[in-house]
């Protein structure tokens, strides 16, 4: 037990001797920490370099792809919204220019405004699309997939095999010195020794050539990277500006439209107002009979005279008589509620009297007509 443990010992120190070997000619692991890590090493700092690089690059290619895809998925949610408001836009255009309201245009011409409008602010968006699409997803996706970055990475990882196997054969140099150190007038073991030794040299220096090319790529991929990306950005960013810019122009021109048509519509006077007629008197107001002493009369006994019709009407009970323009009435009574009662072709009923203008002198005919 005695002779494992003082084997084990022994096994132990040489291991530790290797290690310390392998730092002090290679300058320390590329995969641990030490405190015989040599850091100021140019082998150590040229890889701690390219790690960094390695690191930076990625995370830029990732965030390249990361907007490559926002703006890829902002393209087909925008093209959908684009195809609905062209739909409202038609939709709208469409009804302005089949409304039929009786009572004014006034919601028509909103519609034909609102329809331009909206026609105008999805060409924008369909121009701002486009804009993300060949000003910004293209460059980074081509740059995301292009050779310059894959050659400077190919390098980064041929650097850090050729590193891994000068760093083996620093652990075979420093074995074979153990034993040429204990091994008395061993001439093969200082030949072998000899040859690890030129072995080692040599990959050192293609390690230290290869490292060079591999940080110089690195570097310029980095570079490029950086400024193509704040580039784009940039773009993206004027390109979204413009567009909200020119849809802001376009909403307060349609705003300026709608609202100096609600403010004419204001101060003009209401139609139904304008146009209201008071139904016509009953029987008892007509032939003054009132059954309430409190009530005055609101019909004017007058004349018989002739008038015509300038404006038709539509009679809404039996009570009531059609008139058509150009036909001629004999006016019998005249309400003070704006209604006059009379007679024509054949006929008598009540009408409005602003539909009449009173003629004193009418052709025979026309009075043939009336009867």
């Amino acid at each position: 037990m005695e002779a494992i443990r003082k084997q084990a010992s022994k096994f132990r120190e040489q291991v530790a001797r290797q290690q310390q070997a392998v730092f002090k000619q290679f300058g320390g692991s590329v995969y641990g920490s030490s405190d015989n890590v040599i850091t100021d090493s140019p082998e150590y700092q040229q890889h701690q370099k390219l790690e960094k690089l390695y690191i930076s690059t990625r995370a830029a290619k990732h965030f390249q792809r990361d907007i490559v895809r926002g703006v890829e998925g902002y393209i087909v949610t925008g093209s959908k919204q684009i195809e609905i408001g062209n739909k409202l836009s038609e939709d709208s255009r469409k009804y302005g220019g089949e409304n039929t309201c009786t009572s004014g245009n006034t919601l028509s011409k909103a519609a034909l405004s609102y329809a331009r409008a909206r026609a105008q602010m999805e060409n924008e968006r369909g121009n701002l699309l486009k804009a993300l699409g060949t000003q910004v997803a293209e460059p980074l996706r081509a740059m995301v997939m292009g050779a310059p970055l894959e050659d400077a990475r190919h390098l980064a990882q041929r650097y850090d095999r050729m590193r891994q196997d000068t760093e083996a054969q620093a652990i075979e140099v420093s074995k074979r010195q153990i034993k040429v150190r204990e091994t008395v007038g061993g001439g093969d073991y200082i030949s072998k020794l000899e040859a690890a030794e030129a072995k080692l040299h040599e990959l050192k220096s293609n390690m230290a050539v290869l490292g060079k090319e591999a940080v110089a790529a690195m570097t310029a991929v980095e570079a490029q990277q950086q400024r193509l990306t704040l580039q784009r950005l940039i773009a993206m960013v004027e390109s979204e500006r413009t567009y909200h810019q020119k849809v802001l122009q376009i909403l307060e021109q349609l705003e300026s439209e709608m609202l100096s048509e609600r403010q004419r519509i204001e101060a003009s006077p209401n139609p139904a107002t304008e146009n209201f007629v008071p139904p016509p008197p009953s029987y008892e107001e007509a032939n003054g009979i009132f059954a309430n002493s409190t009530v005055d009369a609101s019909t004017e006994t007058m004349e018989y005279f002739l008038a015509e019709v300038i404006q038709s009407y539509q009679a809404e009970t039996d009570d009531e008589l059609n008139l058509s323009v150009g036909d001629y009435v004999v006016v019998r009574k005249v309400s003070s509620n704006g209604w006059a009662e009379g007679e024509c072709k054949g006929k008598a009923g009540w009408f409005p009297y602003t539909y009449i203008q009173r003629r004193d002198r009418v052709l025979a005919s026309k009075i043939v007509q009336i009867l």
